[in-house]
């Protein structure tokens, strides 16, 4: 019989899987192909110096997924990015969604 006491003991180990499972399946997720309908909705370059500067005029030198908001990896040279479920980006990426990093 389970009581709340065992609950609440246990729910620190399960969080603790959980996010290491999701940590796992980051690293092996595919990176995204700028071809995809999403990325090149918004303008995806795996390399930000490939951008198309005449169609995206918010684009400045500099700008790059390692440096927004949206990035979810460290100093890796690709990481997570929620514009892109189940896909990897280019920290050396850009897109149209850039949001610059406080």
């Amino acid at each position: 019989m389970s009581s709340r006491r065992h609950f609440i003991q246990t729910l620190p180990i399960a969080c603790v899987a959980v996010c290491a499972g999701r940590a796992a399946f980051a690293a092996d997720a595919p990176m995204v192909d700028e071809k995809d309908p999403q990325a090149a909705a918004l303008g995806y370059v795996a390399d930000a110096a490939k951008a198309d500067k005449a169609k995206y005029a918010n684009y400045a030198a500099g700008q790059n997924c390692g440096s927004c908001q949206l990035y979810q990896g460290k100093a890796d040279p690709k990481g997570v990015c929620p514009l892109f479920a189940g896909k990897q980006v280019a920290a050396k990426g850009w897109c149209s969604a850039f949001a610059k990093k406080a």
